[in-house]
């Protein structure tokens, strides 16, 4: 247990360190933003539901996907001035459509027009419609490629505004995607020989000690990502990413992002009570004492690791707000 509070207490404090200097900032004016709106139709001007509508900007973290409604309408909002954006739309039996590149005045709001789809050849109708399950799964992918200097894995954050919500199958994946990350296992690596160094826990040296040092961080760790990100989650029909706010004031989103280890969205779109942060991390604490040294036990431990755990995740919360965004790069788009 000592292992796991002193690697999160290193991560606490140089995050935390990172997002002091952003917050005695004074708040500043946001600009104003704008919107892009569009229906979508085919080559007789029908209109198209259930379309999948992708927006394209100058970053990852503005890829947005959406689906036109029964009027085959889309709409785009709280998007930035002066910097440029693409729209693709595409839909089963049809060629995808890409518009031309749009920027975006303050306060403006576009319409597109022209965004015709035309039918692909072999195909004659289209009577298929993108499921949550699917955009879902796309965005998924993408998230997946999301990485913090293009190399600590940010999987669990969700920058576009309109996310599907999170399939069973799906929270399982992200979970071992993380837990098994080369970057997690590089880390549980270096963490067991710091503490075969310093004595902690207390096994024995050499390379048995090692490998038990090795062994209890590596479970710590998949412990805690499995049942706060997997289990409960499903259980509890939660969703355990953390959606990026992005707007209003320093002070809102602050306050926003400290909340996030006790309150999450449910699957069903709507804010609760995140039972699963809090259970998952009481949990794995639990679980430690079933391989921990008899010295190193105890239900003092036990709490004090649930408190620094939670303490961290508001941390982290934080430097996803503020920081992560703007240094978290996609290395790939799904295919």
């Amino acid at each position: 247990m000592k292992t796991v509070r002193i690697r999160l207490l290193i991560f606490a404090f140089i995050s935390f360190a990172l997002v002091l200097p952003l917050l005695a900032q004074v708040d500043a004016p946001q600009p104003q933003t704008g919107s892009i709106i569009g229906t979508v139709t085919d080559a007789n001007d029908a209109v198209v539901p259930g379309a999948a509508v992708v927006l394209e900007g100058p970053g990852p973290g503005d890829r947005r996907t959406i689906v036109t409604n029964d009027m085959g309408f889309y709409n785009f909002g709280d998007l930035k001035p002066s910097v440029p954006y693409h729209i693709t739309v595409s839909a089963k039996g049809f060629a995808d459509w890409t518009s031309p590149e749009i920027v975006l005045r303050p306060s403006q709001v576009q319409i597109i027009t022209g965004s015709k789809l035309r039918v692909a050849e072999t195909k004659t109708a289209i009577d298929v419609t993108y499921s949550a399950e699917e955009i879902a799964t796309q965005q998924v992918k993408v998230a997946e490629t999301q990485r913090i200097l293009g190399f600590f894995p940010n999987f669990y954050a969700v920058y576009e505004p309109n996310a599907a919500p999170l399939t069973p199958k799906l929270k399982f994946r992200l979970a071992m995607k993380v837990a098994m990350d080369p970057v997690t296992l590089a880390a549980t690596t270096v963490m067991a020989g710091l503490n075969q160094a310093s004595d902690r826990p207390n096994y024995v040296q050499g390379a048995k000690g090692f490998g038990q040092r090795w062994g209890a961080i590596e479970a710590d760790s998949v412990s805690q990502i499995l049942i706060a990100g997997a289990v409960l989650p499903t259980i509890l029909h939660q969703d355990p990413r953390y959606f990026y706010k992005g707007t209003g004031t320093t002070k809102s989103r602050f306050w926003y992002a400290v909340g996030h280890p006790f309150f999450c969205k449910g699957d069903n779109g709507r804010w609760q009570p995140n039972y699963s942060s809090l259970g998952g991390d009481l949990a794995s604490a639990s679980l430690s004492n079933l391989y921990y040294p008899d010295s190193n036990r105890g239900a003092g431990l036990v709490f004090s690791s649930f408190a620094v755990n939670t303490a961290v995740r508001a941390v982290s919360s934080l430097a996803q707000e503020f920081i992560f965004r703007r240094i978290s790069s996609s290395s790939k788009k799904p295919k």
